[in-house]
This record gives structure tokens, sequence and C-alpha cells, in this order.
């Protein structure tokens, strides 16, 4: 499968700023960085919280943001206005296609429940073989830190191949992780699948 050349990022992120104010100001510095070196923004469409931060700073600094909204949310997550596309989409499952089709690599900000399910069905689609694109994780304030120990965990439980036990890149700099997200892909090509579900 070839490797793409990343032109596009997948930005995942909460729809609400948080309690910390360096989670928004990291929002907007991943947004300037996106902006600056000509990649494109693809996320969730909504003009509130972490979202709406990156989003914002995308279209400040001269960058493209695509957003991808699924119609029942308009009461839940408005609809940014100033998008250079903005998609609608009838569910969670359409939306999640859309921006992985739109998108070249993928990143997580801080977030709730619906960032971190975004997040594992990427990284699953890539165990599985599907994509080959890059993944990352902007630790703001060392926030996913119990989210890899816990990946650790699966490793060392045996549910996880040790060799994908780090399938993303992690920095708390935009400018560190977007570097190594343009180096290429985070997760190792699957081999073969074994009888009882290991991997080799």
């Amino acid at each position: 499968m070839a490797e793409p050349t990343v032109r596009s990022v997948c930005v995942f992120c909460g729809s609400r700023s948080g309690v910390r104010a360096e989670y928004r100001e990291a929002a907007s510095k991943l947004g300037a960085a996106l902006a600056k070196r000509g990649l494109t923004l693809v996320y969730g469409g909504a003009s509130v919280g972490l979202m709406g931060a990156v989003a914002d700073a995308v279209i400040a600094n001269g960058g493209k943001a695509v957003g991808v909204l699924p119609h029942f949310m308009d009461a839940k997550e408005l609809a940014h206005p100033r998008l250079t596309e903005l998609h609608r989409v009838d569910s969670m499952h359409s939306r999640k296609a859309l921006m992985a089709e739109r998108a070249d690599a993928f990143l997580a900000l801080p977030g709730g429940f619906g960032t971190l399910d975004e997040l594992f069905e990427i990284v699953t689609w890539a165990q599985l073989g599907l994509h080959r694109k890059p993944m990352g994780l902007l630790d703001v304030d060392g926030f996913f830190q119990p989210l890899l120990a816990l990946v650790n965990r699966m490793v060392e439980a045996g549910f996880v191949p040790e060799s994908q036990g780090m399938p993303f890149a992690v920095n708390a700099s935009p400018d560190a992780l977007l570097d190594r997200l343009l180096a290429g892909p985070t997760m190792p090509l699957t081999s073969k699948w074994l009888k009882d579900g290991q991997q080799t």
C-alpha cells in the first residue's frame, strides 16, 4: 500500500474547551502551524470548544479548513461559518468515514469520549492494514499519559502485539509532532494473523 504524501491532517478534539487554558492555547498553536505549513485541516466542523479554536487559527493564518458535521448535531455543535468546505452528513459513521477519506494523517488533541472513539477507530483500521497514514497525539500538559499507560497495559496483557504498542507519534509541541507525521506512518505493517488472534 502506497504511503500518502501528507497534505491534509484530520484533527480529533473536544467540542468543549476543557478547564485548562493550555488546551485552547495548544489548539490555536496547532491551527497556526497547520496553516503555515500549507496543510489542510480536516475536522468535525464545529465552531465551539477546541474544535472551534483550531479552525479559527487555521483560518486566521490563511489556511484551509474542511469540516464534516452530521445534520442531527446542528443543535449541539454549531457549524463553523467560515470554513473552506463544510460537508453535511447523515450519521457519525459517515462523518468518520469522510474525515478519514479526506485526511493524509491524523492527530488528537485533548477531548472526551468522542475524541477517543474517533482516534481508536483510526488506530484499529491501521492495525488491520486498511491505511498507512501517520497518527499522533498532541500531549498537552501530559493529558494522554494515562491513555499511553493503558496501551502499555494492553500490550503486557497480550491483547496488542508489542510491535504495535506505540501506534502514535507523541509530542507536546505542535511543530515537532507535525514534523514526525510528515515523516511517514507510525504503525508498522501487519504481517499475518494467527489462529488465536495474535499477530507477528
